[in-house]
């Protein structure tokens, strides 16, 4: 049994790496501007006041979408092709942190969940009411070159993700106008 673990610890090692060095390639290719201002994200982030809700693991997406210059959709993976964007599983995280980060409380508290098979219950943090839909695919997919931090904001600097935009109709409504979409109702709300 021991020897099988081993096994399989390894393999998702080198998996890891191959991910690692996929997702930095797409993101090199993708993230051009946060590479010529060579972003670092700060080690040390004071949570104390930070807007947005608390997780149950502090994911720095400064650190992995800023620095890292990882792509949105590696784990938010129904983005392209579903109304909700997704949120990532512990597979997903741990296809990395198998190997990455041991020496940090956050990634143990992500290996805990994997060993004992409990999904991440991750905390809501943009609301929309509940009678607004907002497909994630159809904007993903858009002819008008729509950036995640169009909505987001500068997600990729943030270390503890908050919402950004008020998201109510009137701001809605300006983007669509600005961008000659479609301001029938029946678009937002079905």
């Amino acid at each position: 049994m021991k020897k099988r673990a081993s096994l399989l610890a390894a393999t998702l090692g080198l998996v890891a790496v191959a991910i690692l060095s996929l997702v930095t390639s797409r993101g090199s290719a993708q993230g051009a501007a946060s590479q010529m201002s060579g972003f670092k994200a700060p080690v040390d982030v004071d949570t104390t006041g930070l807007p947005g809700p608390v997780q149950p693991i502090f994911y720095r997406h400064d650190v992995h979408a800023g620095e890292f210059e990882m792509d949105c959709r590696y784990c938010h993976f129904a983005a392209e092709v579903s109304p909700s964007a997704g949120l990532p599983t512990v597979s997903t995280c741990m296809g990395c942190h198998i190997i990455a980060g041991a020496a940090n409380p956050e990634v143990q508290k992500l290996r805990d969940y994997w060993n004992e098979r409990r999904p991440i219950e991750w905390v809501e943090v943009h609301r929309l009411a509940p009678f607004v839909r907002f497909p994630h695919h159809r904007h993903v997919n858009s002819d008008k070159e729509l950036e995640c931090q169009d909505c987001h904001g500068p997600i990729q600097e943030m270390p503890q993700v908050y919402q950004y935009a008020s998201l109510k109709m009137g701001w809605c409504i300006t983007c669509h106008e600005q961008e000659e979409a479609s301001t029938d109702c029946t678009v937002c709300h079905y």
